[in-house]
């Protein structure tokens, strides 16, 4: 009998051993990396943040957080909602555009392009306003200045100023359609019987070296898109001239004022669409003034 129980003992005793050890994985860093220890399984999860405290966009999971034990005190009466306190109310916002800057130039920008006009309401007073926000964007987009973003910097008011500026009457074009160029303030215009009929736009000119002449020519050649030879590059809306020189759309940013054309007259899409639907072989150009440093 006595045998008998020291044989269950024994057994007994084997299975709590079994049982602790399987609580338990084997972690090399025990042993400084070369085994030898144990390591209460989660051990490792919790080195890599897998089963690490939650952070504050993890959730709590109901299992690891202790449930408080219930007492028998009476529920104390919940406070009284604060009362909302009489603030004075907000300012409305002023009438600038929010993310619409004011640039050095908002003046004399606001100047032209009032003088301009067709961009929207301005008013003359050199401050940003939603108005004037959108009336120098809409400036800004009609004549490719980028970025578009309401601001009156530089080159937004070399523009407008010398739109604004330009001189209809000075290519002294007679009847029929004349094409006019104004070398010195780098803008184009065209004319039907002694009156505008497209309004001066911006052009970009032989740079130096590639000087366009002043003077009277008529168109002899046209081509929706012509191949340059020289330069290797299409030339949309090829309208010549002379000397190999012609109306044709820009192929670089028009306002890079560090190149130019090879005495071509560059045109932005849109404009260059217009010139080209309102030109024949035959219509006259006529080009004034001489670009600066040419």
């Amino acid at each position: 009998m006595t045998h008998i129980r020291n044989t269950v003992r024994v057994v007994a005793l084997a299975a709590v051993m079994l049982v602790g050890a399987g609580a338990c994985a084997f972690d090399p860093r025990a042993d400084g990396g070369r085994g030898g220890g144990s390591v209460p399984v989660g051990a490792a999860e919790r080195g890599t943040g897998a089963s690490d405290t939650p952070g504050p966009d993890r959730e709590t999971r109901a299992a690891d957080t202790p449930k408080p034990k219930p007492t028998r005190s009476r529920t104390a009466p919940s406070p009284r909602a604060p009362e909302p306190s009489r603030t004075a109310p907000r300012p409305r916002p002023s009438p600038s555009a929010k993310g619409c800057p004011q640039g050095e130039y908002q003046r004399a920008v606001e100047t032209y392009l009032t003088r301009l006009g067709g961009f929207g309401t301005i008013t003359v007073d050199g401050r940003q306003s939603a108005a004037d926000c959108a009336a120098i964007k809409s400036f800004q987009r009609r004549y490719d200045i980028r970025p578009v973003q309401g601001r009156a910097g530089p080159t937004t008011y070399d523009v407008a100023k010398r739109l604004a500026t330009t001189d209809t009457d000075a290519c002294g074009a007679g009847s029929g359609t004349t094409f006019c160029i104004d070398l010195t303030r780098q803008t184009t215009w065209v004319m039907r019987n002694g009156r505008v009929l497209e309004k001066p736009t911006v052009t970009r000119t032989g740079m130096p070296g590639y000087r366009t002449p002043a003077g009277t020519f008529r168109i002899n050649y046209r081509n929706v898109k012509e191949w340059s030879n020289p330069y290797e590059v299409w030339l949309p809306y090829w309208q010549h001239f002379t000397q190999g020189m012609g109306y044709h759309e820009t192929t670089t940013y028009l306002h890079d004022k560090a190149i130019g054309s090879h005495g071509c007259v560059n045109l932005l899409h849109d404009d260059a669409v217009r010139y080209w639907k309102l030109g024949k072989v035959g219509s006259r150009v006529v080009l004034i003034g001489r670009r600066p440093g040419t």
